[in-house]
């Protein structure tokens, strides 16, 4: 009797596993990378809006600190509601937000309405991203990593897609071309209420919330394991996210000031970094599915070390190479460090997902503003040699628990 219930329990697992539905997976994705590429436009415009309203590198931190506020402080609440009360067409509904900042982006007038029309391209992402990382989730079919990895790697791929498009749209016919991208948003909406049709008839897919902490393989979980745990994650995202507001945000300042390149040439070189973080992303979940995460986070964030320690004194060639290296090689951690997050808290997913993206909003907006004040009181070269000892703080990755280690 006892191995019968086993085995059902075997062929349940079984059959969850090869439930992936990709349809909606890659769905999801593609509206990453629509909501993404829009994002992308704010950094990539800095350089227009600099000049034009005449800004300090702390004004321009501000946009970013305004920006990413408004993405970070809704999510972990948005992620926590629909936990409770799941809310199908949410995601629809924030892209609708998102859209509104972006017409109102492409008429701002003064610095005033600039922080307006990014706080609500920033509450559009608030909603967005638990509840797109929750439908990634529901149609993992178990292999969460890549479920993970294939919902960020089209966040990623827009990202990288932004720049491109602002060198060759935005940079020749000025800010107001930016409306041209509300398509991209209206594209949105439309595939988002087809995934909330979709999210309506499969809600029984959300695991419900397991007691004690046991986890699926049946280890069992201190509360205070698991707070500790999730604190060094939050630290970790801390690490990789001002390392990055310093690439997002100042990466072409710096090529400028250092190099003398054009603001088109420095926006192809901040492509070719987010391209690479969007490379590396696809792989960090899929290899934290076989090997475990934790092993994938140790790459992933200490591993990038030697890189950063070295890029503040290389020439232009080999700075644009080791940028696409640090891309690939940080990108991979988010979707290893999000599933272990959420496999620690099972029943979560919302909330785990709305805090750890809200988190890396935040810290993104933070460290840009911080290092733009730093800018303005040393150097764009100074920012560089200070950001580059952030990784190192990967090292807490050897506190982290090894659960997960082999995908079943």
């Amino acid at each position: 009797m006892e191995n019968a219930a086993k085995q059902e329990s075997v062929d349940i697992a079984k059959k969850v596993a090869e439930g992936t539905i990709f349809s909606i997976l890659l769905s999801i994705s593609f509206s990453h990378l629509l909501n993404d590429t829009i994002q992308s436009l704010i950094p990539s415009i800095y350089p227009l809006v600099k000049k034009s309203f005449q800004l300090s590198f702390t004004q321009v931190g501000l946009i970013t600190l305004t920006f990413q506020l408004a993405a970070s402080l809704l999510q972990p609440f948005v992620g926590f509601y629909t936990d409770k009360k799941p809310q199908p067409f949410s995601l629809a509904t924030g892209m609708g937000f998102t859209l509104c900042g972006l017409v109102l982006l492409s008429f701002a007038a003064t610095f005033g309405w600039l922080l307006l029309s990014v706080g609500l391209i920033g509450i559009g992402s608030s909603v967005f991203h638990p509840e797109a990382s929750k439908v990634a989730y529901m149609a993992s079919g178990g292999r969460r990593g890549l479920a993970q990895s294939i919902f960020q790697v089209g966040g990623n791929a827009g990202s990288s897609i932004g720049p491109l498009l602002a060198a060759l749209i935005i940079v020749p016919h000025g800010k107001k071309s930016v409306i041209w991208f509300s398509v991209l948003a209206l594209l949105a909406i439309m595939v988002l209420i087809y995934i909330g049709k979709w999210y309506q008839q499969n809600k029984h897919r959300i695991r419900p919330k397991a007691s004690h902490h046991l986890r699926e393989d049946g280890m069992h979980l201190s509360k205070r394991k698991v707070t500790i745990s999730i604190i060094i994650l939050l630290v970790l995202i801390f690490s990789k996210y001002f390392y990055l507001a310093s690439m997002t945000s100042y990466y072409t300042f710096y090529l400028i000031d250092k190099f003398h390149v054009t603001v088109q040439s420095s926006q192809v070189h901040l492509f070719l970094f987010l391209f690479a973080t969007a490379v590396g992303t696809f792989f960090g979940g899929p290899l934290g599915d076989k090997f475990g995460r934790k092993y994938v986070i140790w790459f992933s964030i200490l591993g990038v070390a030697p890189f950063t320690l070295l890029l503040p004194y290389l020439n232009l060639f080999w700075t644009t190479v080791f940028s696409v290296c640090i891309g690939f090689i940080l990108s991979s951690a988010f979707s290893a460090i999000l599933v272990y997050a959420q496999e620690l808290l099972p029943g979560k997913v919302g909330m785990v997902s709305g805090l750890f993206f809200g988190f890396a909003f935040g810290m993104g907006g933070i460290g840009s503003a911080v290092l733009g004040s730093l800018a303005d009181h040393t150097s764009i070269h100074f920012v560089y040699h200070v950001c580059s000892f952030l990784p190192l703080i990967g090292l807490l990755t050897g506190f982290l628990p090894n659960i997960g280690t082999k995908h079943r």
